[in-house]
């Protein structure tokens, strides 16, 4: 019997249609827009105008329209801070009603036609399938109207702790339950790395922060994994080393978790601790720090 399962995470989409839709995007977010299609899926974000983290999301291209992916009780959120850019560009905003179903286990991208390459789309079922675009090894995100396809496909519900492991052992921020909202700097949360900003891009909206933090070398904090020997820290806990802060607890799940560690604190290699809690810290395979 396969291992391969699916969960339905608490994810919304939004479709953005219309003839402006690419130009109206690209001076919005993170990423290159151009880069999406049928074929391809991106991970970007919008940013305040000083840089700071507000959404992040997954892109798709499907029937000339755009689907974004987002946290579902933060997309009115989204879908009201896109439209205060609107102005006379020619795009719809509209909310999608279709379950977002995650994909992993044995095989799983090639049970859905996938190859193992981050971003890679196709369309599966009535909907459509990729791959996670920052790693291949995170699975696949499929919108579809049910979940009929992945079940003839061999995939079983399974559980949200399950993938919630899968994604803290890869380093993977889960929106704002990793990066908080008006204080993140993407280029903290792995942004670089795992392509979610494009540097050749033209303007929008946070950029200049973005790219002064990237070319003067300005990064001192990094999301990364921890190894927890203790009970669980609550989100935003404070970490110590050596008598000082050396970061924040952030999602965690079964002995793991994430936190944001001071790149300081990690060259000094000393214990952290939240209380009697010990946190060892692990860099991720895809880290350039």
């Amino acid at each position: 019997m396969t291992d391969r399962h699916f969960i339905l995470p608490p994810r919304r989409l939004l479709r953005i249609a219309g003839e402006d839709r690419r130009g109206f995007l690209q001076g919005l977010i993170s990423n290159d827009i151009e880069k999406a299609g049928p074929r391809r899926a991106i991970w970007a974000a919008l940013l305040t105008p000083q840089g700071k983290f507000l959404h992040d999301f997954f892109i798709v291209e499907r029937e000339d329209a755009f689907l974004l992916e987002a946290e579902a009780d933060r997309i009115e959120d989204l879908k009201r801070r896109l439209s205060l850019y609107k102005l006379r560009s020619k795009v719809v905003l509209e909310l999608l009603d279709w379950p977002v179903a995650l994909a992993y286990g044995d095989d799983a991208l090639e049970a859905l036609g996938l190859p193992a390459e981050p971003g890679a789309a196709t369309g599966f079922g009535a909907g459509v399938a990729f791959v996670d675009p920052r790693l291949a090894e995170a699975g696949a995100r499929l919108y579809l109207p049910d979940m009929a396809a992945l079940e003839q496909a061999g995939f079983s519900a399974g559980l949200v702790a399950d993938y919630d492991w899968l994604r803290i052992s890869l380093g993977l921020p889960d929106g704002s339950r990793d990066m908080q909202v008006e204080k993140a700097i993407l280029l903290e949360n792995g942004f670089d790395e795992l392509r979610g900003v494009d540097w050749k891009k033209g303007c929008y909206v946070g950029q200049e922060l973005t790219a002064r933090t990237k070319y003067r070398g300005l990064i001192k904090k990094r999301l990364m994994p921890v190894a927890i020997d203790g009970p669980i820290p609550e989100p935003g806990a404070i970490i110590e080393s050596a008598g000082k802060e050396a970061g924040e607890m952030r999602s965690a799940v079964d002995g793991q978790g994430l936190a944001l560690i001071r790149l300081e604190a990690l060259e000094a290699d000393g214990a952290m601790t939240v209380g009697e809690t010990r946190l060892t810290p692990r860099k991720p395979g895809w880290a350039a720090f």
